[in-house]
């Protein structure tokens, strides 16, 4: 293997990470394969041991590789597990290793929010007064756009990004753009809401029931659904993470003609990892993943604003179907997060939390 960095891009770690990744996706490192010592492979792309070291953190929070005491890294990725018999676990585990939570998150600074509503009533002027466009403010769905590059893999046109009140409210809208004469399938357990949504919007669905890193694949495989709604970093109640061999199994399960996956990110960026999980939408090429997170758990719950990502494909059919219906976040909120997103202060929060939480961790030993 050739692995080389841009010591002058940061962070040098991930450069080294995503080249790994790939290399073991492709199918250069196979199954059960050991990875390079962290000696060898410093020497060859020039780094620290210590780049190397959080590299391989990386590979191992996101299933791709595992520590092994004593012998190195073993990969423990295959791009064709799935479909095979259930795992025969007992189910998910509420408080694994790699889902435990290291301390509750803090509050968003109430003095920074005030201090930020303030620079939008002095700044924006009557503009807050004004109807926001259906999909949401420009202003928001560009500073998203921009975060979502940056943080999430995420690489879109401002027009796939729809703001709403909510999650709740976003899952309606996508019943209504795919249809209720489709058969949809979410994980159980999972998020009450999400059931009562698909029951109170008369569609059917199926419970698949989770194993220990995501959906049973007996129960996915055999699934009649043509639409999966899956929460692949922890969901809730389970805590549950669905490994790396997972998401790509979740990927090819949709690959078939007319599936779709809705993908609910809530809580990602508190993850304890150097990074936030890969998001479904960054990894599938098929066109066919909605992502779905909101401001609740990074903010605060009383502040009901949710976004979706639509595949380019359901763009159009976005418009013609739904298009008339009112964006319903006032454009003041709107603008705040707009400001929050744009000067950094949102981000700087995420990064302060998530320190925190792994400072804990750490100190639990």
């Amino acid at each position: 293997m050739n692995y080389a960095v841009n010591k002058e891009m940061r962070p040098v770690y991930l450069q080294l990470y995503r080249q790994l990744r790939d290399d073991i996706i492709g199918g250069a490192f196979a199954y059960h394969s050991r990875l390079p010592s962290k000696r060898l492979l410093a020497e060859e792309a020039g780094v620290s041991t210590i780049t190397v070291e959080h590299a391989y953190a990386l590979l191992c929070d996101e299933g791709y590789a595992e520590a092994r005491e004593r012998s190195g890294y073993f990969v423990i990725f295959r791009p064709t597990d799935g479909f095979a018999a259930s795992s025969g676990g007992s189910g998910p585990q509420l408080s694994s290793r790699r889902t435990v939570r290291a301390a509750q998150n803090p509050d968003f600074p109430v003095s920074l929010l005030s201090k930020t509503m303030r620079r939008v009533l002095t700044n924006y002027d009557c503009a807050i007064l004004e109807k926001s466009p259906n999909s949401g403010c420009i202003e928001l769905r560009s500073a998203l756009k921009q975060y979502l590059a940056r943080n999430r893999g995420i690489r879109v046109d401002v027009e796939q990004i729809v703001i709403g009140s909510g999650a709740e409210y976003l899952y309606g809208l996508i019943v209504g753009l795919l249809g209720r004469d489709r058969v949809y399938a979410i994980e159980s357990p999972s998020y009450e809401k999400i059931e009562q949504v698909y029951r109170a919007s008369g569609v059917r669905y199926e419970l698949l029931p989770l194993s220990d890193d995501g959906i049973d694949g007996a129960a996915l495989s055999a699934s009649r659904a043509d639409v999966l709604h899956t929460t692949p970093y922890r969901s809730f109640p389970s805590g549950v993470t669905a490994s790396a061999s997972k998401r790509y199994e979740y990927i090819r399960w949709a690959n078939r003609a007319d599936r779709f996956i809705v993908e609910s990110d809530y809580d990602s960026e508190f993850s304890v990892s150097s990074k936030p999980a890969e998001t479904l939408f960054g990894l599938s090429d098929c066109d066919n993943v909605i992502y779905l997170n909101t401001f609740s758990k990074t903010i605060s719950p009383s502040l009901r604003v949710g976004y979706m990502v639509l595949p380019k494909g359901l763009v159009k059919p976005f418009e013609e179907k739904l298009g008339f219906y009112s964006c319903t976040v006032p454009t003041f909120e709107q603008f705040v997060l707009t400001e929050l997103i744009a000067s950094g202060d949102f981000e700087r929060h995420i990064n302060r939390v998530r320190r925190s939480m792994r400072k804990a961790l750490s100190e639990q030993g």
